[in-house]
């Protein structure tokens, strides 16, 4: 597959995208969001694919925010367009059945920390800064800032960063749960693929169940995430894999799955 502002790589089970446009800090425009459509709908639907990466190119930021230069001079109309394009791509990368694991350098502000939001984990390396500085802009975060980060770390700290527009360091995403894990730089894609090698070894179908049950627990009540919590697990049982993963742990061996 190829891209205007995307690379492509796929291998072992896992694909990696990477935002490539580092001349602009990956900033984020329309081409951008419709191109990640198309390329996480291509690993949505491909068998070979069981984690996928999201990363970028550059030293300076995985993504420095939407693209202001496109922004600029849209009308309320051009911007709802817009603003669909980015829910579009966004909400499929979040509901993405396949384990999706961000991996973050530099700057990660506005729809860029909004854009890790979707994932599912995210690494980032020491130097990695997180923001959402709208508000100096005029503005409030549109790219789901409101309400992913306030649902990963809860209404006061998310009223802190999007109220000052200030940016917070690896070590205070961490603390707050922003990310999973912080590394050296130079050890960040390996620390991912490592991540994503051990993921790659689980059952696909069970991830996805568990994907969805904790999503749901997200955004919805406890009644709610408790009875697809139920759903979920009982769908594991119609598995080869959890077949497999019973037998392998009565018979004392590591399990072979088969992501089916």
């Amino acid at each position: 597959m190829t891209y205007s502002t995307l690379l492509y790589e796929k291998k072992d089970g896992i694909a990696v995208v990477t935002l490539n446009r580092p001349d602009k800090l990956n900033a984020l425009n329309s081409t951008v969001y419709t191109e990640l459509y198309d390329v996480f709908f291509s690993i949505e639907n491909d068998p070979e694919v069981r984690v996928a990466i999201l990363t970028a190119a550059g030293e300076k930021a995985f993504a420095a925010g939407s693209d202001i230069a496109e922004m600029q001079n849209m009308g309320p109309l051009e911007i709802q367009h817009f603003m669909a394009t980015i829910r579009k791509a966004s909400d499929f990368i979040y509901a993405l059945t396949k384990p999706m694991i961000a991996v973050i350098h530099g700057y990660a502000l506005g729809g860029g920390c909004e854009l890790s939001l979707c994932c599912d984990l995210r690494i980032c390396s020491e130097k990695a800064r997180f923001g959402q500085p709208e508000i100096n802009l005029g503005l409030i975060p549109g790219a789901g800032g409101t309400q992913r980060l306030t649902r990963l770390i809860g209404a006061a700290k998310s009223k802190e960063i999007i109220y000052t527009g200030d940016m917070i360091d690896a070590a205070t995403a961490l603390e707050l749960g922003l990310v999973n894990k912080v590394v050296a730089p130079e050890k960040l894609m390996e620390e991912a693929m490592a991540w994503a090698t051990k993921l790659a070894g689980k059952s696909g179908p069970v991830l996805a169940m568990a994907k969805m049950a904790i999503n749901t627990a997200v955004d919805s009540d406890l009644t709610t995430g408790l009875n697809m919590e139920t759903k979920c697990n009982a769908l594991c049982f119609a598995t080869d894999d959890c077949k497999e993963g019973m037998d392998a742990f009565m018979e004392k061996r590591k399990a072979v799955f088969k992501n089916k």
